[in-house]
Formats: C-alpha cells, sequence, structure tokens
C-alpha cells in the first residue's frame, strides 16, 4: 500500500483557475475580493432561482381555474402570493445552485475564476495539513 505523501504526489491536482490566475500575471485573491465574488454568487444564486422558480410556480397556479363556491377572495389570493414567495424561497435554497452555476460563469467570469482558485487553495490546505499530522 502507498503512503499518503506518494499518493499525493502521483495524483495530479486541477488548479486550472489558479495556474490561469497567476499567469496572467494577476495576483491572488486577497480574502476582500473572495468575500465580495462570494456575496455577488449568492446574490446571483438567489436572484435567478427566486425568478425561475416564482415564475414556474405561477404558470402552475395560472392553469387552475378558480373553485365556484370556495374560493376564499382576495384574502385568499394574498396568502397564495405569499405562500408561493416562501416556496420560491425554498426551492432556491435547496436547488437554485444547479440553475444558476453555469449562467454565473457566463455572466461574470472572473469572479467564478476567483471562487474556484479560492475553493482549490482552501482543498490544497486541507491536504497539506493532512500531510503534516
Amino acid at each position: 500500500m502507498q503512503s499518503l505523501d506518494t499518493l499525493l504526489a502521483s495524483t495530479p491536482l486541477d488548479t486550472s483557475a489558479a495556474t490561469r490566475l497567476q499567469a496572467s500575471g494577476a495576483p491572488k485573491p486577497g480574502p476582500d475580493e473572495v468575500a465580495q465574488a462570494r456575496d455577488v454568487h449568492d446574490a446571483f444564486t438567489s436572484f435567478v432561482g427566486e425568478t425561475f422558480f416564482a415564475q414556474m410556480i405561477k404558470a402552475m397556479r395560472s392553469s387552475q381555474d378558480k373553485a365556484a363556491y370556495f374560493h376564499g377572495g382576495r384574502a385568499e389570493e394574498v396568502f397564495r402570493s405569499q405562500l408561493d414567495q416562501t416556496l420560491a424561497e425554498q426551492m432556491t435554497q435547496s436547488n437554485g445552485a444547479q440553475i444558476s452555476e453555469g449562467l454565473f460563469r457566463n455572466q461574470f467570469p472572473h469572479l467564478a475564476e476567483v471562487l474556484q482558485a479560492a475553493d482549490q487553495a482552501g482543498s490544497l490546505q486541507d491536504l497539506e495539513q493532512l500531510v503534516r499530522r
């Protein structure tokens, strides 16, 4: 059985984003830049997810007719819109990244590279800590 050091040395790591940032002459992303990129990513994911899911729920609701005798009037419509908004927020939290990740990479390529480099740097630090133990 190979030792951990030998295994890590023989396993190629994908550091393409970090390598591209260093090769382009750009400095390593600082903590402020990474935090800003994470904020933009979170806001973008929230916006895209909530917009997508809200429109999907709205289309679903419009396909149903109102009940003839048991419609609650304006109060039910207000409650239903608040329920739909809450549903869209919950669906975004659970599945929003799957929808927005590709859009984020196309819309903000520099921020996507910063986040990828920061994630890889964090995983490399985790590996280094394992080797030290």
